[in-house]
């Protein structure tokens, strides 16, 4: 039989010289030559797989389907799986097992023998296709929410509780037996799973309720018994570092989970009420893939503008809105667009929540006095050619904002306004004088987000003229344009809708805008003037995405409703 890096030459026109350097390097560690090669970025780790596939006669799968019977979870542990990278496969229409070593037969016999399947066949797979069938095999058979609070009782140990989380590697290895710290894993994983991006625990006089945010919305996520409510908290505030005896005062803190091989940053938030303590948990996925500033869903007439801005020399940048309406994103794929190796890019924010590459990002910490202000005031002294604010809270950060802008910087900011006329009135109630605002500020984006109609159960209808009229739309301005809405399916739910896209609205400080903000601050002259210029409202480019079957009315008026 010939060798792996022979039929690596031969076969799939693997350099020689590639392949020497891999046998010297394996001589000074246990590493596999295959491993080397993928290492070396020589090789994928599929094209070592066909390798061992045809050395070895076996088939070779490159994905894995996602419709397996999970009733092995209960026999076989998570851990044996994932240390060996096999899983046993069994779908309507076949069965087998999935390795990616196919010198792990000492193993591979153990789960034979467990699950009593000496028949079933093998296939090589790579480790992420693995990994990923076992993630979900133990991630769907989490013990339900009803079977952990059947196992609740009014005494639960406290020292369970203190668990240290760092001990579990990821949350789905959790083999703990105390039904509270169960119950959390299982909130944990399953909002994870949904995508959701937040988690609220919320008292009631009589009641306990968990609730997540979806595309947006909030939904019923689990309703344990009242009396776990103490411990229920205590093991959140635990996991986060916080203080679990002070309950009458507002708390913040983090937690970084690892849930199905993804790491997850948890923001927890405590806030006393009449009926105990409520608590809100943000998540934030460590490893989600930057959006691109073309990916935003900006239309080409405002982007072509919205770039052109950020790629200014000098000048403020605002991008306006309440909170979760995406602003944070849009200012980090405009950071990202513009990042390379000829500018110095500090940021302040707070939190930091994407980490980027090249860029020089600080945390604001008032505990020690480090504000929007404070650390804004220092990194003017560090030779910035772009800084971003996290958000411009109070008057002193604003006067720092514009002083870097007029000496030569391009500030990025958000403000929390409810559309971009709407600016100029917050700055100058913050006693921001016009003439500063006239002379520093360049343009400001508003938007919001909204929900998508979810592609699975899309349906064309004709909608009522009154309910086209609150969006703005004349009955003849839709004539013989499609309106779509969801029916609703199990892939979205049963809402409607799957995923979520901006709308936007750029007010450019054009010389003419400037000349009306030196007279006025009004903020309805400003919209009414900079519409009379070409400005697209948020309301009307939300309209334009329901004729284009992107969303709803209902979500459009949702959104942007007075």
């Amino acid at each position: 039989m010939k060798r792996i890096g022979e039929l690596l030459v031969e076969e799939f026109g693997l350099a020689s010289k590639a392949l020497e350097q891999a046998l010297n390097a394996q001589k000074d560690g246990d590493d596999l030559i295959g491993e080397i090669l993928i290492k070396n970025g020589e090789l994928d780790e599929f094209t070592v797989l066909q390798v061992l596939g045809i050395m070895f006669d076996m088939e070779v799968r490159k994905s894995l389907p996602s419709d397996i019977k999970t009733d092995f979870t209960d026999r076989v542990p998570i851990s044996f799986l994932k240390q060996h990278k096999m899983v046993p496969i069994v779908t309507a229409d076949e069965t087998y097992f999935a390795i990616n070593d196919p010198n792990s037969f000492q193993s591979l016999d153990d789960l034979r023998r467990i699950l009593e399947h000496e028949t079933y066949k093998t296939v090589l797979a790579p480790s992420k296709q693995i990994v990923n069938a076992i993630n979900f095999a133990y991630d769907m058979t989490q013990t339900s929410a009803d079977e952990v609070m059947q196992d609740i009782d009014d005494d639960e140990d406290p020292e369970r509780l203190f668990s240290e989380i760092e001990e579990i590697g990821d949350l789905l290895d959790d083999t703990s037996d105390s039904p509270v710290i169960r119950l959390v894993n299982l909130m944990f994983s399953q909002a994870v799973r949904d995508n959701a991006s937040d988690i609220h625990i919320e008292p009631y006089q009589n009641s306990l309720k968990i609730r997540q945010r979806l595309d947006g919305i909030l939904h019923d996520m689990l309703s344990p018994p009242k009396h776990v409510q103490s411990a229920l908290i205590s093991r959140v505030k635990i996991m986060a570092k916080l203080n679990i005896a002070e309950k009458r005062l507002p708390q913040d803190g983090r937690i970084e989970l690892k849930i199905a091989n993804k790491e997850i940053d948890v923001r927890v938030s405590t806030l006393p009420t009449a009926f105990g303590e409520r608590v809100v948990l943000r998540l934030l996925r460590k490893s989600t893939v930057m959006i691109s500033l073309t990916d935003l869903g900006m239309p080409q007439d405002r982007f072509v503008h919205f770039e052109k801005e950020i790629k200014a020399p000098n000048g403020i940048v605002l991008v306006t809105g309440p909170t979760g309406s995406g602003k944070t994103t849009t200012l980090y794929a405009a950071l990202s667009s513009i990042n390379n190796t000829d500018i110095n890019i500090i940021t302040v924010e707070d939190p930091i929540e994407y980490r980027i590459s090249g860029i020089g990002q600080v945390q604001v910490n008032p505990k020690i006095n480090l504000t929007f202000a404070s650390g804004l005031r220092s990194i003017v002294r560090q030779d910035p050619d772009v800084i971003l604010v996290g958000e411009i809270r109070d008057t002193e950060t604003a006067e720092i904002a514009i002083q870097s802008a007029l000496t030569g910087h391009l500030v990025f900011s958000t403000l929390h306004t409810n559309d971009s006329a709407g600016a100029i009135t917050r700055l100058r109630d913050m006693g921001i004088e016009q003439f500063l605002i006239a002379s520093s500020v360049s343009a400001i984006l508003a938007q919001r987000l909204v929900r998508i109609i979810c592609p699975h159960c899309k349906e064309e209808y004709t909608p009522e003229p009154e309910m086209l009229k609150r969006i703005g739309v004349a009955e003849e301005d839709c004539h013989n344009q499609k309106v779509y809405r969801g029916k609703g399916c199990a892939k979205c739910y049963h809402t409607g809708y799957k995923g979520r896209c901006g709308i936007f609205e750029l007010l450019l400080m054009t010389q003419d805008m400037k000349a009306l903000v030196l007279q006025t601050s009004d903020a309805n002259e400003i919209k009414k003037r900079a519409i009379e210029n070409g400005m697209i409202s948020l309301q009307k480019d939300g309209a334009m995405k329901v004729l284009q079957g992107i969303t709803t009315i209902e979500e459009v008026y949702r959104v942007c409703q007075s």
